[in-house]
């Protein structure tokens, strides 16, 4: 799968989920099972997503505009 689901991460920065290639469930349904209640995510490309994670905590995302919201399903 090409997608990731971020969402703020206070202990590190951004947090980045991966489905499994498995899963059944769309990014949107596993977004609202697996990130906090409550928090933005957004859906971006694995090339979006920086390789170096040196800095990981220091990552930022603009999350005014949101896919969704955790906890919805």
């Amino acid at each position: 799968m090409d997608k990731r689901i971020i969402f703020p991460n206070e202990e590190d920065g951004i947090a980045v989920l991966i489905p499994a290639p498995e899963c059944k469930l769309t990014l949107e349904e596993i977004a609202s099972k697996d990130v906090p209640a409550g928090l933005a995510y957004l859906i971006v490309d694995v090339a979006d997503i920086p390789a170096d994670r040196t800095f990981r905590a220091a990552w930022e995302a603009d999350f005014s505009n949101p896919h969704g919201f955790g906890g919805q399903a």
